[in-house]
């Protein structure tokens, strides 16, 4: 199997993306990080890989959140618990910011 160990989505389907990010955010707040009608107008995770399957520059966004999320402190679980992250809500933004 060909190895590629600088591809941090390497293994990881499109698919599983969309359902961990918004398991994390929710569809609301996943439609106020990305601009993407498909996040804001009756989401779904079937009409969200549609259309992220063909349009390239906004499935680039998407895989930059997952991998930004799952680089974050928040993103890393411990202890079967999963801190919330600075993308969640406003709170949790200004909190984390200096």
């Amino acid at each position: 199997m060909d190895q590629q160990p600088n591809n941090p989505l390497h293994g990881i389907k499109l698919e599983q993306i969309v359902v961990e990010l918004e398991q994390h955010y929710g569809w609301e707040r996943l439609g106020q990080l990305i601009d993407i009608n498909c996040f804001q107008s009756n989401p779904s995770v079937k009409s969200s890989l549609k259309f992220l399957r063909r349009t390239p520059w906004a499935r680039s966004k998407v895989e930059q959140l997952y991998i930004d999320t799952k680089n974050s402190p928040w993103g890393k679980k411990t202890d079967g618990f999963q801190a919330v992250c600075r993308y969640c809500c406003s709170a949790c933004w200004l909190s984390a910011q200096w």
